[in-house]
């Protein structure tokens, strides 16, 4: 009698088991085949899927347009050039007296290029101001600044490097693919002033400030590097603002020796204002 018990009470839970198994297994294939009905709809309604930007960079054609607007991304050195880059505006404005800009700054000091695709995809702050995720905005013209004087220095050179190409890579492709239709171009700092630098900010060696100058110069280097390989086009500030001699005009660098003073805030202005018009990003 005790063993017709246990009998029967094994075949109850396995009896439970069994239809829980069942209706798990009708629910799953439910669940499937609904799912391959939804893409199946997706398909038929003809959504567009993605399709990578093919390189070499081609600047677009940007349409006539009374106004233009322009963000610069970048560390200190665009910070410098103030709240919505005003000299730059004014420059453009003597260039194309017909049309107005706006000019965004997305330069936030003391950041580095691990920084850049957070500014683009997400509300990021400059310790002051919180803005929109850029690629969320509306624009005509995006430069991108090498970040060079906040190099990856917790890196091996050659694994920062790698990294900077990393991001820059990921970037352009995030801009690129989501507005294929705006213009982009990268932007490098001005020269180092060799003797000096950081003099202002920081009591370093000789031999130290040689090696920060070094590593800083090897990401410009490598930031250019990377914009030719794909046609990038670069407003290169870094080799004109040298003399002859290759030295830094030292009119550029302001008493801390390491941002631009405001003639060189002028001169970084009028350097990209020049090469928007000579390129013809914008129509005339």
């Amino acid at each position: 009698m005790h063993n017709s018990k246990g009998f029967t009470l094994i075949f109850l839970i396995l009896t439970i088991s069994t239809i829980f198994l069942v209706t798990a297994v009708s629910i799953a294939k439910k669940i499937n085949s609904s799912e391959k009905f939804r893409l199946k709809i997706l398909q038929n309604t003809g959504q567009p899927t993605p399709t990578p930007y093919q390189f070499p960079y081609n600047n677009p054609v940007i349409p006539k347009n009374g106004s233009y607007r322009i963000i610069i991304v970048g560390d200190s050195i665009v910070a410098s050039l103030g709240i919505n880059a005003n000299t730059l505006r004014k420059e453009l404005i003597q260039l194309y007296p017909d049309s107005e800009f706006v000019t965004y700054n997305y330069g936030y000091p003391a950041t580095n290029i691990e920084t850049l695709t957070d500014r683009l995809t997400q509300t990021t702050s400059d310790r002051v101001t919180d803005h929109p995720a850029i690629l969320e905005q509306g624009f005509e013209l995006i430069i991108i600044e090498s970040f060079a004087y906040n190099p990856l220095s917790h890196l091996m050179l050659s694994e920062g490097l790698k990294k900077q190409n990393e991001i820059l890579e990921k970037s352009v492709n995030l801009i690129l693919n989501k507005k294929p239709n705006t213009a982009l171009a990268f932007l490098t700092p001005p020269a180092f002033d060799s003797k000096n630098f950081a003099r202002g900010t920081y009591d370093l060696t000789a031999e130290v400030r040689q090696s920060w100058i070094k590593e800083r110069t090897a990401y410009i280097e490598n930031h250019i590097r990377f914009a030719k390989s794909l046609d990038i086009p670069v407003i290169d500030v870094y080799s004109l603002s040298k003399n002859s001699d290759g030295k830094v005009k030292k009119e550029l660098i302001s008493g801390d020796f390491i941002h631009p003073s405001q003639k060189g805030v002028d001169f970084i202005s009028k350097t990209i204002a020049d090469f928007i018009y000579q390129n013809k990003i914008f129509p005339e």
